[in-house]
């Protein structure tokens, strides 16, 4: 198979979750245990740091690849889902996997495919497991999926464990109550292994609590370890200073900007710390150069990511009540004439809960992704509108957006937001012309 015909293969005759939603999701990890032990359990041949929570994790895990690989560390990174490039998927060193490695496993594996009938997912996991190994990685930075104990991750022995938070996100596969949610994503917790906690409600603490204290597992808490004591936004930058408990002050600047990386930053500051006590190599020196161009080595896109000036055009991932909620503390603290908002999102998210989040001083865009799983635009304006936000509907976010820009004057703030599949669609190159006319 060409490297074409192989997406094709793994895009159309593997269940996807882009695609279908909570059917493509196996609640056991059966399936990935069968393709890994045939593969002589590649994910036992590297060590590696888990990374689950409802928000945050993606960018912590490119925190963290990021740092590791400053210092030195051959550094693998397995993120989901993709934006525009399937071998987003699989990094090392920041460098995506070869189409020929993708091509390669593939072909070899197909025959075990058509056995087993594993999901796209529970195949990418085992690809960036086999890719880790066969390059022999010093450390691999694991993002899960969706949840965390029965996500295709979850069968490997990490060196640390780290659980960003807990929010409203895939109730109908998580758990209808926090506390359910919680354990879940608890479920990456490992015997004796550490544990980071970046963020806790009174409802989901004690279930890290107790989860913690039947593994035997060291819990660390970034609240308790670190305290945000000053902040500065810029368009492009981040700038932070923390207290540790021990009264000594860390300051670190991001190239993510949104103010809810200051969660983030605070959980990776006490991941370093706990990883420092075991020996890893991680001076601060090294930490702060890492986060200051984490960007730039790892490649992450759509966390308040600017891709045009005059106005300001912004793609953000946000898609969960959570999500929303904290891009809209960031946006309160920007100066702007008017809001326009591009939004779209998938049909199994509470769109009333989401929408009701958003300002009704916006002018709104309402659009879809081109899957399946998409709440079709004329569906969400109607529910929009009850809801006294005013807008039009659009066949595909690229039109939506050129809307937008037609409306909007030099300082304005144009947001591309509601779900990651919306963000993926984004032409890029329309915007790069627009840059240079």
């Amino acid at each position: 198979m060409t490297y074409a015909e192989t997406l094709d293969y793994l895009y159309n005759a593997l269940p996807m979750f882009s695609r279908m939603g909570s059917a493509a999701f196996k609640k056991d990890l059966t399936n990935v245990k069968i393709l890994c032990e045939r593969l002589g359990n590649p994910h036992q041949r590297f060590k590696s740091i888990h990374i689950a929570g409802t928000n945050g994790k993606g960018s912590v895990s490119h925190m963290l690849a990021a740092i590791f690989q400053k210092a030195g560390y051959k550094t693998g990174l397995y993120t989901s889902p993709h934006l525009y490039d399937f071998r987003e998927r699989i990094r090392i060193n920041g460098k995506m996997v070869p189409e020929e490695f993708v091509v390669r496993f593939t072909e070899e594996i197909k025959p075990l495919i058509e056995s087993v009938e594993p999901s796209f997912f529970e195949i990418t996991v085992a690809m960036a497991f086999q890719f880790f190994a066969e390059q022999k990685v010093d450390v691999a930075v694991i993002e899960v999926g969706l949840g965390g104990r029965l996500d295709s991750t979850n069968i490997i022995t990490p060196a640390l464990s780290v659980i960003t938070n807990i929010g409203w996100d895939h109730m109908n596969m998580l758990g209808k109550t926090l506390q359910e949610i919680a354990a879940e994503k608890a479920g990456i917790i490992k015997e004796s292994v550490p544990v980071v906690i970046g963020e806790t409600l009174p409802e989901t603490k004690p279930v890290f609590q107790k989860v913690a204290s039947e593994k035997a597992a060291p819990v660390f808490f970034a609240e308790e370890s670190f305290e945000e004591v000053e902040y500065s936004l810029s368009p492009k930058h981040l700038h932070a200073t923390f207290k540790r408990k021990e009264d000594s002050l860390v300051s670190v600047e991001t190239d993510l900007p949104g103010l809810y990386q200051l969660k983030n930053l605070r959980t990776v500051l006490t991941a370093i710390d706990v990883l420092n006590k075991a020996k890893w190599n991680l001076r601060q020196e090294i930490v702060a150069a890492a986060l200051s161009e984490t960007k730039a080595t790892t490649g992450l896109q759509g966390r308040w990511e600017i891709i045009h000036q005059h106005p300001t055009v912004v793609l953000d991932v946000a898609h969960n009540k959570n999500g929303i909620e904290q891009m809209l503390q960031h946006i309160a603290r920007l100066s702007f004439r008017q809001l326009h908002i591009v939004f779209g999102m998938v049909k199994d998210k509470d769109a009333e809960s989401l929408l009701s989040l958003l300002p009704s001083s916006a002018r709104y865009y309402f659009t879809q992704a081109n899957i399946p799983r998409a709440l079709p635009a004329t569906e969400l304006k109607e529910k929009a509108e009850a809801l006294c936000l005013v807008g039009d509907n659009y066949p595909d976010v690229n039109e939506a957006l050129k809307a937008a820009l037609r409306k909007a004057v030099e300082n304005d703030l144009v947001l591309v937001c509601g779900s990651i599949f919306l963000v993926a669609e984004v032409n890029r190159h329309l915007f790069a012309v627009r840059r240079t006319e």
